[in-house]
């Protein structure tokens, strides 16, 4: 598996610790966070913390925390939970193969009820979780470690089996220059089953609304509206010069945000259309009449700029 292909949302670069950044999406069975970086040769001891929201006061719960401790006589890793203020029994786990001043490449792998960890391409440790996942947002890093890179990473929201480990590989980011809308990718070959199409990129600062439509000679099958002042989504479709009725998409809060970055995930599956954003799936839309071989185009539009199409 090619851990470029799962990347959910651009790599930071170099943050400066204390770092705390939001988890798009937040965590889920099969999200994996890639932690590249070194120790210093006096380091003391460093954390990553998988956290529900990042207040201070009062501290937001920490669902797992890992954090790796040096001295004289052993390296070690404690595993912990925060939940109201409180920290439940820690899990010590000796024979961490990390030394002061050494570099090193953290893969942490979110399963339905644990995560594993992996450190420069080997298991480590499983821990249970004390907190649902769901409730897991936030990222902190803390402490003596010099971070390199950060990467976010998910498998197919549809294919759970197909969670395991990547190659646990440095990410680069990409070379490739960033599109501005409208933009547009064509299907030579029309659409088919098990055709995905993924689209990755950031909103504006003053965004009013962006479009996502695939497009036929005739036809308008998918069409999906992110109308900012409103803050609502809507899926649509179109036969000829007719279009439906709009149909809104029901989410928590909503999932597109100024200055943010976004994936949009379209799965053609079952004659129908399978949507996900963020990582997060977000409906099945079958519009009638729908031939998926005259889909011959997909168009971007509104207030974004896009980095990454894969059709």
């Amino acid at each position: 598996m090619d851990p470029l292909s799962l990347l959910l949302q651009p790599p930071v670069f170099y943050p400066v610790v204390p770092y705390i950044c939001t988890i798009f999406g937040g965590l889920q069975h099969g999200r994996m966070i890639l932690v590249q970086g070194s120790v210093g040769s006096s380091a003391v001891r460093f954390q990553v913390d998988f956290q529900c929201g990042c207040s201070t006061r009062p501290r937001s719960d920490v669902a797992f925390h890992f954090n790796p401790r040096f001295s004289s006589s052993e390296s070690h890793v404690i595993c912990n939970t925060l939940r109201k203020d409180q920290w439940l029994d820690e899990v010590k786990f000796s024979g961490f193969p990390l030394r002061k001043g050494e570099s090193f490449v953290l893969l942490f792998l979110f399963l339905a009820d644990q995560v594993k960890v992996s450190i420069s391409g080997r298991h480590f440790l499983d821990f249970r979780y004390r907190l649902p996942l769901r409730d897991v947002d936030t990222l902190g890093i803390y402490g003596d470690v010099a971070v390199k890179e950060i990467s976010f990473l998910s498998n197919n929201p549809y294919h759970e089996a197909m969670t395991e480990y990547p190659l646990c590989q440095p990410l680069h980011h990409g070379h490739s220059e960033p599109l501005v809308p409208p933009v547009s990718r064509s299907f030579s070959m029309g659409l088919s089953e098990g055709h995905m199409i993924l689209t990755r990129g950031l909103v504006t600062a003053d965004p009013l609304e962006i479009t996502f439509s695939l497009k036929s000679k005739n036809a308008t099958p998918f069409n999906l509206t992110a109308c900012f002042k409103e803050e609502s989504l809507c899926y649509n479709y179109s036969m000829g010069q007719s279009w439906g009725e709009p149909q809104k998409i029901q989410t928590p809060f909503f999932v597109f945000h100024a200055e943010r970055y976004f994936e949009i995930l379209v799965l053609v599956e079952s004659g129908m259309f399978r949507l996900a954003i963020n990582g997060t799936p977000l409906g099945n839309f079958r519009p009638p009449e729908l031939d998926l071989k005259s889909i011959d185009e997909l168009k971007i539009n509104g207030s974004a700029i896009i980095y990454t199409v894969k059709c």
